[in-house]
């Protein structure tokens, strides 16, 4: 998973620096790789923004543990000339920004809208990603959620089959493109936008407010939520006046069971350390601490990594 990325860095930075025996090695590739190699047991664990299925986790058959990290947001970033900030965005606009029904900025749909910008003249350039993504999988599960036009012609996964754009790797290059090329829009995990100082729509949520992204904004949105026992928990179009609508959790893969105890014993505890003391580190870097009773769970099920 490249959505938690900045964080999982910096963890394993931390824990290495207080724990010199123990390196851990992450490369970002993306979620759907990150399953594939947990699949071929080719990875010691993995990261991805969409818990596997009990179908991906028969595949396995050293056992597959889900284990919640941290969580979110997806923003919808923009390049516009002279517009920073203030740019709204209704939940049928954006859907059908991405759809290509709405190809011009200056459309009098964003312009109702938008009474108070002066929107440029400029065909809108969709940048998506192309490659297996979590977040591609976050953001058309919402988009599925609240446009059956959208579910019915698009519809949701780690890839899907784009109507309209350009499509780039990573988040990191979904994020340079924005940030290059006027009339460009986009989405990316909230803390690439925020490091690189990205403009971001403030979006129409369920209760019809307009919602900038915020790590207070991505917090509301979870904070009704009850993670079930398996751990697994998709946040499609949340509730609450002041929700941020697109958030998630980002879960690490791990096996049930390790040829190497000591490999067993060292991720165990760097997992645990970074529910607690590594927990700290989620303000800055654009993520949202996950709450007690999720970090409880996660650490429940860190407890069943075995030798």
């Amino acid at each position: 998973a490249r959505f938690p990325i900045i964080i999982y860095q910096r963890w394993f930075q931390e824990y290495s620096q207080n724990h010199a025996n123990v390196q851990v090695n992450y490369q970002g590739i993306g979620s759907a790789a990150g399953i594939q190699q947990m699949i071929s047991e080719t990875v010691d664990f993995a990261g991805s923004d969409i818990a596997m299925t009990d179908e991906e986790m028969a595949k396995v058959d050293r056992g597959v543990i889900l284990i919640p990290m941290t969580s979110g947001s997806v923003v919808i970033a923009y390049n516009l000339p002279n517009i920073e900030s203030g740019l709204r965005l209704s939940r049928d606009v954006y859907t059908d920004i991405f759809l290509g029904k709405i190809q011009r900025w200056n459309d009098s749909k964003i312009q109702q809208l938008n009474p108070n910008l002066t929107l440029p003249d400029l065909p809108i350039t969709v940048i998506h990603r192309s490659d297996g993504s979590g977040t591609t999988a976050v953001f058309t599960k919402h988009l599925s959620a609240i446009s059956s036009e959208w579910e019915a012609k698009v519809g949701s996964g780690l890839s899907v089959s784009w109507i309209a754009g350009v499509g780039i790797k990573s988040n990191a290059g979904v994020s340079a493109q924005i940030q290059q090329a006027e009339g460009t829009i986009g989405y990316v995990e909230y803390s690439f936008a925020q490091q690189l100082g990205l403009s971001t729509a403030a979006l129409e949520n369920r209760a019809g407010n307009y919602i900038q992204p915020s790590l207070e904004a991505t917090a509301n949105a979870l904070d009704n939520l009850t993670l079930p026992d398996n751990l697994r928990a998709f946040v499609t179009d949340p509730e609450g006046e002041e929700a941020y609508p697109i958030v998630t959790y980002t879960w690490l893969l791990a096996y049930k069971t390790y040829d190497d105890p000591q490999k067993a014993k060292a991720l165990r505890a760097v997992i645990f350390w970074a529910l607690t003391e590594g927990q700290k580190y989620s303000e800055e870097l654009g993520y949202v601490e996950l709450s007690d009773p999720v970090a409880a769970k996660a650490k429940a099920a860190t407890r069943g990594i075995n030798n």
